[in-house]
C-alpha cells in the first residue's frame, strides 16, 4: 500500500500508486517489484467480455475499460442482500481458459482492516478494550513509544508507524521468495526498522502496520487466532459461508476462484503471473488476508453498516473520520478501518483492497441498503513504475466513482467518463 511521499516519504517509484488508494478504496499492495516466475503473455487473456442479464450498461462499460488497462477478468455485483445485477468479464484463470464469474471468490486485500476494525469494536463493547488506551497496555515493550500511541490511532492510521510494505528490502523478498510466511513479529520488525512518519496523533498515513497490531491486540485479548475470529464472530453469525481468513493460504482455488496476476506492463506484451498460491495470510495478516466473494462481502458491510455486528455507539465510533490530506487526489475521511469516499455520485462508505494480483473495491450507502463490490483480477507488476502503471490507476479511479454512480442510479458525470475511456499512453519513442 502507498500514499503520497510527503504522507509517509515512500520513494519516488511508489508515489504512482497514491491516486488508487481509496479513489479505488485502499488496498494492500506489493507491487512495484520483479519476479523471474514463469509468466503468461496477453494473447491467453482476450477473452470476450459476457454480462449476466439484467446489468446495466455503464457495469459493461467499466469492465471493458477495466480489461483494457490489463485484468484478464473483471467481476461487479450491485444490489442489496437479496437481489442484485452482476457483471463477469474475461477470465478467471488464464491457464485453463475459465470465465470469470460474478461469484467467484478472491483475496479481498485491505477490505480485511474492515474486518478487523469489527473485531476490535466487539471487543470494546465487551470491555475487553479501550479506543483511547496507550498500545502498549495491551503489547507491552512491543511498539516504540507505544505509551503515547492508541488503539484509535492503530484503527484510523494516525499512529504514524511506518508501513512494512512500503520497505524495498521486504518487497525484494517477496518477489525472490513468493511462499515465505512472514510472521507478525517479522512485518512488524520490518515497519519499526523505520523512523516513524510523525508523531502520534499529527498526521495521516496509511500503514498496514497498523493493522498488524491490532491483529496482535485481538489476538492476545481473546487466546484465538484470526481465522477462528473471523468465522465465529462474523462470518458464521451473518451466514457468510465463503469468507475465511487466509491461514496462511487461500484454499479450495479451483473453480469458484478468481486467480489474482501480477502483470507487467512495461513491455510491448502483457506478462502474467499466477499468484494465487501465495500465501497472503503469510505477510497480509490482519490487514489484509480474508478470502470472499461479492455476495459475502455485500452482505459484511451491509451489517457494518447496519450496526448488526456491534452496538450503535461503536458504529458511530467508526464513522467518525479524519479527513484526507488536502492534495490526496480523491475527497473523504478515514473512520475506524472504513473509508467515507465522497464520489462523483455521492458519499459513499466502505473499503477495498489491493493484493498482488486484485484491484477490488467494496461501497454501500450510508444505511447500508444499498451496494457495490468490484475485483480486478490484476495488479500492476513491473519492477518500476511507468505511464501504463499511471493509466491503469487513472481508469480504475474512475472505474470506482462510474461503479458508485450506478449503485445509486445516477448518470455518471462527463469528467468520469472522460478518464474511464482515456487514451493508453504513447509508446516510448525509440532512438
Amino acid at each position: 500500500m502507498t500514499t503520497p511521499r510527503n504522507n509517509i516519504g515512500e520513494k519516488p517509484r511508489r508515489n504512482r500508486m497514491a491516486a488508487v488508494l481509496l479513489a479505488a478504496a485502499i488496498g494492500l499492495t506489493a507491487t512495484g517489484i520483479g519476479t523471474a516466475a514463469a509468466a503468461v503473455t496477453d494473447r491467453h487473456a482476450t477473452a470476450t467480455a459476457h454480462a449476466t442479464p439484467g446489468n446495466t450498461g455503464v457495469m459493461d462499460d467499466v469492465a471493458r475499460s477495466m480489461m483494457a488497462v490489463g485484468p484478464p477478468g473483471f467481476v461487479a455485483r450491485i444490489g442489496t442482500d437479496h437481489r442484485a445485477t452482476r457483471t463477469a468479464a474475461g477470465l478467471a484463470d488464464i491457464a485453463t481458459g475459465r470465465r470469470a464469474s460474478a461469484r467467484d471468490q478472491f483475496e479481498v486485500g485491505s477490505n480485511t482492516k474492515t474486518f478487523t476494525a469489527v473485531l476490535a469494536l466487539q471487543l470494546v463493547d465487551r470491555g475487553q478494550l479501550t479506543l483511547d488506551a496507550p498500545v502498549s497496555r495491551y503489547l507491552p515493550g512491543t511498539v516504540p513509544n507505544g505509551g503515547n500511541i492508541t488503539v484509535r490511532m492503530l484503527l484510523n492510521h494516525t499512529s504514524g508507524l511506518f508501513s512494512y510494505t512500503a520497505d524495498d528490502g521486504f518487497n525484494v523478498e517477496l518477489a525472490q521468495h513468493p511462499q515465505r510466511v512472514w510472521t507478525d513479529r517479522e512485518l512488524i520488525a520490518v515497519a519499526f526498522a523505520h523512523q516513524p512518519n510523525f508523531a502520534p496523533g499529527k498526521g495521516w498515513s496509511y500503514s498496514n502496520t497498523n493493522f498488524i497490531l491490532a491483529g496482535l491486540i485481538l489476538q492476545k485479548l481473546t487466546g484465538k487466532n484470526m481465522a477462528d475470529l473471523v468465522r465465529q464472530r462474523i462470518a458464521e453469525p451473518l451466514g457468510l459461508r465463503r469468507t475465511y481468513y487466509a491461514n496462511p493460504r487461500a484454499v479450495h482455488t479451483g473453480p469458484g476462484y478468481l486467480h489474482g496476476y501480477g502483470v507487467k506492463l512495461a513491455g510491448p506484451e502483457r506478462e502474467y503471473i499466477d499468484a494465487a498460491s501465495w500465501p497472503i495470510g503469510g505477510w497480509g495478516g490482519a490487514a489484509g488476508a480474508v478470502i470472499s466473494d461479492p455476495d459475502d462481502l455485500s452482505r459484511f458491510f451491509s451489517a457494518v453498516l447496519r450496526g448488526e455486528l456491534f452496538s450503535p455507539a461503536q458504529l458511530k465510533q467508526m464513522k467518525t473520520t479524519v479527513e484526507l490530506p488536502a492534495n490526496f487526489p480523491m475527497k473523504g475521511g478515514y473512520g475506524l478501518g472504513l473509508i467515507r469516499l465522497d464520489s462523483a455520485c455521492g458519499t459513499v462508505w466502505g473499503h477495498g483492497g489491493d493484493t498482488i494480483g486484485h484491484h477490488s473495491v467494496t461501497l454501500a450507502t450510508a444505511d447500508g441498503r444499498r451496494t457495490v463490490v468490484t475485483d480486478a483480477n490484476a495488479e500492476p507488476f513491473d519492477a518500476t513504475p511507468n505511464a501504463k502503471w499511471d493509466h491503469f490507476y487513472q481508469v480504475a479511479m474512475a472505474a470506482t466513482d462510474a461503479s458508485v454512480c450506478a449503485m445509486l442510479g445516477k448518470p455518471v458525470p462527463d469528467s468520469v467518463l472522460k478518464d474511464l475511456h482515456s487514451a493508453p499512453p504513447a509508446p516510448a519513442a525509440t532512438k
